[in-house]
């Protein structure tokens, strides 16, 4: 069985998860449920980044520790993955001794290779993004001071640090960059930090003495390991990894797709593959950045008031609802904006109106006129035999967009084949059949059963509880619910008794909560 591995970037937890963690999430979930489906055997990974000077400040802002802070919090992360419905493998904790021991292994690894030294370091320092940034990358703050291009508060630094010798990997990663032309997407991105490093890469300071909270280096635990050495870690250490008894990191390193948010390729399509080149470590096959959601426009924080509570958004539109129109909305890849009203019309539109009656009329039909049973299908006509064929491809022609990330075509494939059958149903007129030729009113019924069954296969891995419910009003067993039964193979069985229709995907509009 083919190995898969993906995971999302670890959050921070110094605030409650917010819809951006939603959307990585759940964007990473869909692949990896799309190639479970598909016969993979998958290990997905998430988590939080528990160390950090944003976690050790919060804690002294409310004078408790550091790990009291993370505890607090971290189960909010947790809870969220649940409420979503996703479907991870591990949930890694940067604070837990399994990541520990596995950055400190790296770190003596990088070592060994010549690659870390002690010196000092002065810089402008930004505690929100855990990066130093050069005076070329700031802009004045109106105060007498400096800020990122994007308003992050930064502080001169002065102090002691280890740095790792990034300047000695600028051209193995840019023949790295060259040689796999996939290894960071999309390609807007990839081009991107191929400028940044052909504009010349500088040591990276690799430790902090200012504050205590995180790994401590080895040999010298008055240092700890600056965050990003240690959170891109987190990769690896939850495979198990330098422990030789746990075989899950030879059997899923390296990773398929890290898959996170644009705002942190550099660390992973950079320094984290440095890092492991200085280990003697494979590199990850794929760097897949997404885009930022927008609310109406403009991009969430806490100061401007407009972040959006992930359990809100889910109690109002449902899970799956809410799923699938973060990957129907936004090419993703790009920044999406939505509001309210656009949620609410493409989910009434699409799932309520388009794939919930179109079940809905279908079965309710053959519950009606067929005895509660999948109908028999006569000789099929041209138009059944194109729409089943359409259907028959479905599976395949979402490999190819999965395989590249393009999950917005993936929900596309879906509405789209349901469109097709929506518009043959009413072509067909089965209502009308019923009384002027009923063995065609069958076909027509069966045709249109199917392709409800074959679009919920498929729609498993984007709103899986709806669509598991759809497989189950269709009769369809347990044991046939992945891609081996797409296509043909997989056909519903006439005279399968089957369990009264009910609504899958209610309308939001008018409902009473």
């Amino acid at each position: 069985m083919e190995r898969f591995y993906i995971t999302t970037a670890i959050s921070y937890p110094n605030g409650p998860p917010h819809i951006g963690h939603a959307y990585e999430v759940i964007a990473t979930d869909v692949i990896a449920r799309f190639w479970r489906l598909d016969g993979r055997k998958v290990w997905f990974l998430t988590g939080t980044d528990d160390h950090g000077q944003k976690m050790y400040q919060t804690a002294r802002e409310q004078g408790i520790s550091p790990q009291e802070v993370a505890d607090a919090i971290v189960p909010r992360f947790v809870e969220m993955t649940r409420c979503l419905n996703i479907s991870n493998d591990d949930f890694i904790r940067t604070s837990e001794q399994r990541h520990h021991l596995g950055v400190q292994e790296l770190w003596r690894l990088m070592e060994a290779n010549g690659d870390i030294y002690l010196g000092s370091y002065n810089g402008w320092y930004s505690v929100r993004d855990e990066q130093f940034f050069t005076k070329d990358e700031l802009e004045e703050d109106g105060k007498g001071g400096f800020q990122t291009k994007d308003g992050a508060k930064v502080e001169w630094l002065e102090e002691e640090s280890y740095f790792f010798r990034l300047s000695k990997y600028q051209e193995p990663l840019l023949k790295h960059f060259r040689d796999n032309p996939g290894f960071v997407a999309p390609e807007s991105r990839r081009n991107e930090m191929m400028r940044f490093i052909e504009s010349g890469l500088h040591d990276l300071s690799l430790s902090r003495t200012s504050f205590s909270w995180g790994v401590p280096v080895p040999g010298n635990p008055k240092h700890i390991v600056y965050v990003w050495a240690d959170a891109l870690a987190n990769y690896i250490t939850a495979l198990g990894y330098p422990d030789a008894s746990d075989d899950r990191y030879e059997s899923f390193w390296p990773a398929d797709i890290h898959l996170i948010g644009k705002d942190i390729v550099r660390f992973h399509s950079i320094y984290w593959p440095a890092f492991l080149m200085s280990a003697g470590l494979p590199l990850p096959k794929r760097i897949f950045s997404h885009g930022f959601l927008l609310a109406r426009g403009e991009k969430m924080s806490k100061s401007l008031g407009n972040v959006v509570d992930p359990f809100a958004m889910a109690k109002t539109y449902g899970v799956d609802a809410m799923r699938y129109f973060f990957l129907r909305e936004v090419p993703f890849g790009e920044d999406g904006s939505y509001d309210h009203d656009t949620m609410v019309r493409r989910i009434e539109s699409e799932l309520s109106n388009d794939f919930g009656n179109l079940a809905q009329r279908s079965l309710s039909m053959i519950a009606k006129n067929c005895e509660g049973r999948v109908p028999e299908p006569s000789k099929l006509q041209g138009e059944d035999e194109a729409l089943l064929a359409k259907a028959d491809g479905l599976v395949e022609r979402s490999r190819a967009h999965v395989h590249e990330q393009r999950l917005h075509l993936l929900a596309a494939e879906i509405i789209e084949l349901i469109g097709e059958a929506n518009r043959y149903f009413s072509a067909q007129e089965p209502w009308v059949l019923r009384k002027t030729d009923p063995v065609r009113m069958s076909t027509v019924l069966y045709v249109t059963a199917e392709i409800v069954r074959q679009t919920a296969l498929l729609g498993q891995a984007l709103m899986p509880v709806s669509c598991e419910k759809m497989l189950n009003l269709l009769g369809v067993a347990d044991n046939a619910r992945d891609f081996t039964f797409a296509g043909a193979r997989g056909r519903l069985v006439p005279g399968t008794a089957l369990p009264e229709p009910e609504v899958v995907f209610p309308r939001l509009t008018g409902r009473k909560d």
